[in-house]
């Protein structure tokens, strides 16, 4: 499943599912959390559990559930039993115990699917990071938030006035990386807030790929085509990929070459070879 784009629509909004759909997203997060109020969630539970009924799906529906020490969780899921969601969306994650504990509840009520954590929205989170390479099989990838981090700790804000993360926020964001990339998942970033801030968006975007993440979360469809373009590798990255990969194979034998004036080996081919794959993936048609 590509996982480059992922857009949160209000489970209680069914309106908003069929225009989402077509925004050029690669999966839907259909939200039973944080964006709907404690007297809607039973309406949004049908309208979700309805939504991922009407047959054939343009793309993946993500569920994003309540948090498991919520009152909620249990209804939500019983709510999901028959309608096969392509994945389920764990908030305020803490670690493959969360994980574990998700799928025992999941498989009491019949759902078989992948779990995307958001593994970082309490202060305990930050310290069960590196668990999550124990339950790999598991994941559909692994993403961060900082807004709940944010309100746990007592911060003002995770970002000062040009939408930059604040050091303790780049730290969390940094050990959520690496924490996908040990558990060899997709790293999605979270959440850029300044829906109409389209060119702050680029920015935080063409950062999150070449910091190592795939994928980003959008809360606004005015936002995919943003985050989409900043995933797909630049015709200079590209070209100078295609060249270290050339150089190796025309000299097999070589530890060390020079590209441009500057020494490459292993680790750059390397590098070389995944941004040639992940530009293939791109240009390759989605599943029927």
């Amino acid at each position: 499943m590509k996982l480059r784009s992922l857009l949160f629509v209000p489970g209680d909004r069914p309106d908003r599912v069929q225009t989402a759909a077509g925004c050029g997203a690669d999966a839907l997060i259909l939200d039973l959390e944080d964006s709907v109020a404690i007297e809607a969630k039973d309406a949004a539970r049908r309208e979700v559990a309805a939504a991922l009924r009407q047959g054939p799906r343009p793309l993946p529906y993500l569920v994003r559930v309540n948090p498991l020490n919520s009152p909620f969780l249990n209804d939500d899921l019983a709510a999901l039993q028959g309608s096969s969601p392509d994945g389920i969306v764990l908030p305020k994650a803490e670690g493959s115990a969360s994980i574990n504990e998700l799928l025992r509840r999941m498989q009491a009520r019949g759902l078989s699917c992948q779990v995307l954590p958001i593994a970082t929205e309490t202060a305990a989170s930050v310290f069960r990071l590196g668990e999550y390479a124990t339950c790999a099989s598991h994941l559909l990838g692994l993403t961060w938030g900082a807004e709940d981090l944010c309100a746990a700790i007592g911060a003002e804000s995770p970002r000062d006035a040009d939408q930059r993360l604040t050091a303790p926020f780049e730290m969390v964001r940094s050990l959520a990386l690496f924490a996908a990339h040990a558990a060899a998942v997709p790293a999605i970033d979270t959440i850029f807030p300044a829906i109409r801030d389209l060119t702050g968006l680029a920015t935080h975007a063409r950062r999150a790929a070449h910091d190592g993440f795939t994928g980003m979360m959008a809360i606004h469809p005015l936002q995919v085509a943003t985050i989409n373009a900043a995933f797909i590798p630049s015709a200079a990255l590209l070209e100078r990929s295609r060249r270290i990969v050339a150089a190796f194979a025309s000299h097999p034998g070589a530890g060390v070459l020079q590209i441009d004036g500057a020494m490459v080996d292993a680790p750059h081919l390397k590098q070389a070879q995944r941004i040639l794959l992940r530009a293939a993936d791109e240009e390759s048609p989605p599943p029927p």
